[in-house]
């Protein structure tokens, strides 16, 4: 028996909280983290690396709670709302890997960082690539409105994320997130300073 599906504002609004709490859960983590920080400054080795991807993850999930208003006009089905929350499932995740509940084993973010990148390259990439799933569900009109940078934006950081995962080289990692971070917030203001 095929599960209908379901359109309109209404029932997205019903979508949208649990995609909420989970976008919510990585916000809060991230901001606790941050305050832990603050709190106790000479408690957990701080690395300026680990710090820029903690930023950098924030801001992505902020962004997609604001990139997900698109989907108040799709057709939803149970495969769809699987999919939407497992995509926001990946920055709960990313920020518990910045985030650790315990660095007992570690000599600081930098250590565990660099020995968990693996797993948060490869978890990054992936928010890429279901990027592109979750901008074709919006429609192709929209996609086509992002241009050819959007498309190869999302080649171009998967790329980057296999590299990152497999070198420990600091300057490789330093450049990576420096420039992710200023592209990062140009893509933003660029895509949304005309529409509110």
């Amino acid at each position: 028996m095929a599960t209908p599906a379901h359109t309109g504002a209404d029932f997205y609004l019903h979508v949208r909280v649990i995609i909420g709490l989970v976008i919510g859960l990585s916000i809060t983590r991230s901001l606790a983290g941050f305050s832990a920080m603050v709190q106790h400054p000479g408690r957990r080795k701080l690395y300026p690396i680990h710090l820029g991807w903690a930023v950098s993850i924030l801001l992505s999930a902020a962004h997609f709670w604001w990139w997900e208003f698109r989907l108040s006009g799709v057709s939803w089905t149970f495969a769809l709302y699987a999919f939407v929350l497992a995509y926001a499932s990946l920055y709960y995740f990313l920020t518990c890997l910045l985030f650790p509940d315990d660095l007992a084993d570690y000599g600081g973010f930098e250590d565990f960082f660099i020995s968990r990148r693996k797993w948060f390259f490869g978890l990054l990439a992936l928010t890429y690539v279901a990027d592109v799933v979750d901008t074709a569900i919006k429609g192709h009109d929209y996609l086509a409105h992002l241009g050819w940078e959007y498309p190869l934006r999302c080649a171009v950081y998967v790329v980057l994320c296999a590299i990152a995962m497999f070198t420990t080289n600091r300057r490789f990692h330093a450049a990576f997130v420096i420039a992710n971070l200023a592209y990062q917030v140009s893509f933003i203001l660029r895509l949304y300073y005309v529409e509110v």
